[in-house]
């Protein structure tokens, strides 16, 4: 009885939040926030255990907290690639960033750098976001993101993660050379161990607190427990398992990833099955690491988890899952399956905002296993994705009808400065009659439309410099298609015109009148498209499930037949800024479960009449809404 005296004494004491004036959703974060602060559990989706790095946890966590408020504290964690630096990085990340004022943690920023043409501008971008904790103006000028990056960071204390970092380019352009607010942190995870003090931010008068963490191979006994985690689900190997399990150990070299991978594709295998595995891989020349990566590859349990990892690791690596799925399943692939066995194997993980996630080593390794396909000869590959591989075998009309993927961005081939023609025509395309996966960034193709192949399931044509689709584009089989950026004026529509239909029908042979035209398609984006301003005929789009028109900043319209989509799920008008009403029968849609509407200019009115039932995100900061009505939506109530 004394204890729960105490206790109800010592809750009577606390301090409460004061709710006045306050929205019941910010109230609800911010108790949120605390209470994981509280536990120390972090937010973000790392690894459940990272055996073996007691010491560097302790050492960084020590570092965090023994700094000085008067100065700035640079951390940089280096070694070998997959040794456990991220991971490391975002486990103490999660556990301390709610302390600071604002914080940061850019992720895979070499590999961002490398594959898009605006990486390093989106990840300036993003910093600045996080720093300033609002969405700032698009810039395309990577001075001037510095410059506000520097400006910022002088002003807060922040704790800032900068995960792989490979050159003086990004590091100079992500912290600037002015210094950072007393008692601000950046951690900076890379393999180059004298990277850091190389850049800008060192040769000033007055340096940063410089500490370094070098990750090594786990000793012996943890990586024993590591291995045995993922094989036998405990710490010890099974009876009969014990010299084997030393013989796989010792073969990894303490390399957490090698043991993690090698663990998990050994589960619930017998001995001989083990000794196998190890003469395997003692015939191969290549590095340990390479060579268990591969075998956890050759070992996957059929072959459609092989081309599901292949169609992953060459397209779909950041790409949100859901819609990875609903494209990758139209390609035959049994797809939820298949990425339920790849993440059993640490082949694949999902990041927090849904997306899908490959170590880079893992990717480079699949990306391996095509080229294997043929070394010297590209076109005889089932997938290209390497942007000047793609260009020249368009550009010499090479490919056949083994591709199943190509992707293509010509912004790439212009940084690379290859000084070649860019012109290429749409009968490149005409043989190739496999090919399921598109991507054609800012190509101008001249020439019918008619020569693309029907086969396609996703159509990727960013920047697309026409102002209507082609009526002769094959459509019949798409099922995911990604306009973004382009000079599209309207959707759909322009089938409605008796030329057009006269054109298509004569390409096919068939009467549109009595045909729906996208009959597959699930998925439809065309954010950014500054000239659309119209977006109707929906009754074309039976099974459409996501509507994506993100940041259409001329788009003054869409039609009322969007109640006839009764698939859709999600639909996104963000900063649609003349969009000022909804359709009315949009509340009808029994299936939708997201609605993004930030910084529309809708009132009350148009969003009342929306049947919540089925909504489960549902987001309208910049809409002028009162207190009560946003709550009650968000709560599920209709409002009266």
């Amino acid at each position: 009885m004394d204890r729960w005296s105490k206790a109800l004494v010592e809750v009577a004491n606390l301090k409460g939040k004061d709710v006045k004036g306050r929205f019941e959703s910010d109230l609800i974060e911010e108790i949120v926030k605390d209470i994981y602060r509280r536990l120390r559990i972090p937010l973000g989706s790392v690894r459940s255990f990272l055996i073996g790095m007691e010491y560097h946890i302790n050492f960084v966590t020590s570092w965090l907290k023994d700094g000085s408020s008067h100065t700035a504290d640079i951390l940089t964690i280096y070694g070998i690639g997959g040794i456990g630096k991220t991971s490391l990085a975002k486990h103490v990340y999660g556990l301390y960033s709610r302390e600071f004022h604002t914080s940061s943690f850019i992720e895979d920023i070499t590999r961002k750098c490398d594959e898009q043409f605006n990486g390093l501008l989106d990840l300036q971008e993003q910093l600045c976001n996080d720093i300033s904790k609002t969405s700032s103006i698009k810039f395309h000028d990577v001075s001037i993101y510095t410059a506000k990056i520097e400006n910022a960071l002088a002003r807060k204390k922040v704790f800032v993660v900068l995960d792989d970092i490979s050159t003086l380019v990004q590091l100079d352009a992500l912290l600037g050379s002015k210094g950072f607010h007393p008692g601000s942190k950046v951690i900076i995870t890379t393999k180059d161990k004298w990277l850091t003090e190389s850049c800008e931010l060192f040769k000033r008068n007055i340096k940063p607190k410089h500490v370094k963490d070098f990750l090594e191979g786990l000793h012996e006994i943890k990586s024993r427990q590591l291995l045995c985690s993922h094989a036998f689900m405990c710490n010890h190997p099974k009876a009969g398992y014990e010299e084997v399990t030393d013989k796989l150990m010792k073969y990894c070299q303490g390399h957490p990833l090698a043991l993690e991978v090698l663990g998990k594709s050994l589960y619930n295998r017998d001995v001989a099955y083990w000794e196998g595995c190890m003469e395997g891989l003692k015939k191969e020349i290549s590095s340990p690491i390479n060579n268990v990566l591969r075998m956890s590859f050759d070992t996957l349990p059929s072959n459609n988890d092989k081309e599901l990892f292949k169609h992953i690791a060459c397209f779909f690596v950041g790409t949100d899952r859901d819609v990875s799925e609903t494209i990758l399943e139209a390609c035959d692939i049994n797809t939820r399956s298949g990425i339920t066995n790849l993440i059993d194997r640490c082949l694949l993980s999902i990041g927090p905002n849904n997306e899908l996630k490959m170590h880079q080593l893992v990717q480079e390794m699949g990306r391996f296993e095509v080229r294997q396909e043929s070394l010297d000869k590209p076109w005889k590959q089932s997938r290209l994705w390497c942007h000047k591989e793609s260009f020249r075998v368009l550009k010499q009309k090479k490919g056949k009808g083994n591709l199943l993927g190509l992707a293509l961005d010509m912004r790439m081939l212009e940084k690379e400065k290859l000084g070649a023609s860019f012109e290429l025509k749409t009968d490149a395309l005409s043989n190739m009659d496999s090919l399921m996966l598109l991507q054609l960034n800012y190509v101008h193709m001249y020439g019918s439309y008619e020569n693309f192949p029907e086969n396609l399931r996703g159509l990727c044509m960013h920047g697309f410099h026409l102002k209507s689709i082609p009526a002769e584009l094959p459509i019949v089989n798409l099922v995911g298609l990604d306009m973004s950026y382009s000079n599209i004026e309207s959707f759909v529509s322009c089938y409605s015109n008796p030329q057009r239909l006269e054109k298509r029908q004569k390409v096919d042979g068939s009467c549109l009148k009595e045909k729906i035209l996208f009959a597959s398609l699930k998925i439809l984006n065309l954010s950014f498209c500054k000239q659309l301003h119209s977006v109707s005929d929906f009754d074309q789009l039976p099974v459409l499930e996501r509507l994506i028109l993100r940041n259409c900043i001329g788009l003054l319209d869409i039609c009322e037949s969007i109640g006839q989509c009764v698939e859709l799920v999600l639909i996104d008008l963000s900063y649609c800024k003349k969009l000022e009403k909804l359709p009315r029968n949009i509340g009808k849609l029994k299936k939708v479960k997201t609605v993004l509407l930030d910084g529309c200019n809708l009132d009350e009115s148009r969003i009342k009449n929306m049947d919540v039932d089925s909504l489960e995100i549902f987001t309208v900061n910049n809409i002028h809404i009162n207190k009560r009505n946003l709550f009650l939506f968000l709560c599920g109530f209709h409002t009266t």
